[in-house]
């Protein structure tokens, strides 16, 4: 094999399982997973996940450090949003408050974990279970529905056009092909300024390419969007956060402490970067993405339990390790974090769709999980890191 396709299976090991996987179910399914309403609940299902991986993802660049609490976290805050507004409490409100709630949580946690230097495992796992017993304490152990309607929209209604959408969901695949060609621009747009200014880059073929199979997928899966409800309210939520982390760690000097903390962090320390701060920094903001999350989730369900979020720290987790964070930190991307989501998204719904259950999901996604990590850790040895 030459050097070039092994840099490139290296590159694109998760996107070509993710390929491998989503093709396998389509077959095993007899296509049903390429329904119109199962594309865009694959979204659905997975937007507070999405939301979880992209503040797990700073907490891992740290330094392999992990949040166990995020799941009891989206219990008391769901919680509390659903009794407030069983109560007659402003929907708008209840939301402003539950967004401070679960950052007042992540600083607690950050406090201790960033100047205190308590190990994060041990500091989320007594918040796994403070928070947990709190989140049923509000609940008093019973299931609370959430029918506010104006709650329920923030989160959970779709985009639609009056006029453009009434006989079908144009404005989906309008949106589609507008981001399609903003793709494009930006790829073209790219090339051009790093032509100018004599900087390395891609082969034209390779970025186009890249371009191009991007719009691609865009466009179709908004017309699949386009033929059930059109955009959902949840998915413009969950592809703001990914950009907007994305842009945070790839673009920001700020972004980049998080990758020089976990990369070594006695010479960050030394190149004068308060790397207490950062620690704190990276737990205040999952304590403020898992309320959102808890706000999704329970919009997403209509109710919390005293078991809502259960195991959801670990699809957090795993999404990250899965789109190819190193388990020793330093490394690791939102887009990635997306992939790893996808590709659990995709057993998920597959295995559902085929009648498969809870049992089996897990065991499939623990050993994706093992796989991910051994590649990791096997891909550190061989570069001698």
């Amino acid at each position: 094999m030459n050097a070039k396709a092994k840099d490139f299976l290296t590159k694109y090991t998760m996107v070509l399982a993710l390929v491998i996987v989503f093709a396998l179910f389509c077959f095993l399914t007899d296509g049903r997973l390429l329904y119109a309403q199962n594309m865009s609940n694959l979204m659905l299902q997975n937007g507070y996940v999405l939301v979880l991986a992209c503040g797990m993802l700073l907490c891992i660049l740290t330094g392999g450090n992990i949040d166990l609490s995020v799941g009891s976290v989206i219990c008391l805050v769901g919680g509390i949003a659903a009794v407030l507004i069983s109560k007659g409490f402003n929907p708008y409100l209840t939301i402003l408050l539950c967004l401070v709630i679960g950052l007042l949580v992540g600083i607690w946690q950050g406090y201790w974990i960033g100047y205190m230097r308590i190990p994060p495992f041990i500091t989320t796992l007594a918040g796994m279970f403070i928070f947990r017993g709190f989140g049923r304490l509000v609940l008093d152990n019973k299931t609370v529905s959430i029918q506010n309607k104006s709650f329920l929209n923030v989160f959970t209604s779709y985009v639609n056009i009056p006029g453009l959408d009434d006989t079908a969901h144009y404005s989906a695949l309008i949106v589609g092909v507008i981001v399609a060609c903003y793709v494009i621009f930006s790829t073209v747009s790219s090339r051009s300024n790093k032509a100018k200014k004599g900087y390395r880059q891609n082969s034209a073929a390779s970025d186009y390419g890249k371009a191009i199979i991007i719009a691609a997928v865009i466009i179709w899966y908004c017309y699949l969007l386009s033929q059930y409800k059109g955009i959902p309210v949840m998915l413009i939520w969950v592809v703001a956060i990914c950009l907007i982390y994305n842009f945070i760690t790839s673009k920001t000097a700020f972004g980049r402490y998080f990758y020089a903390v976990g990369g070594n962090e006695k010479a960050t320390k030394l190149s004068g970067i308060n790397t207490n701060k950062i620690y704190f920094i990276a737990y205040a903001n999952m304590g403020l993405l898992a309320g959102l999350a808890g706000l999704l989730c329970a919009a997403r369900v209509g109710s919390v339990t005293g078991s809502t979020g259960t195991s959801f720290e670990m699809d957090a987790i795993g999404s990250c390790f899965i789109g190819g964070a190193s388990a020793y930190g330093g490394s690791g991307t939102i887009s990635g974090v997306v992939i790893g989501a996808l590709l659990l998204g995709v057993i998920n719904m597959g295995m559902s769709i085929m009648g498969i259950g809870d049992s089996w999901q897990y065991v499939v996604k623990g050993a994706v999980l093992l796989v991910a990590v051994v590649f990791d850790v096997l891909s550190n040895r061989k570069s001698g890191s």
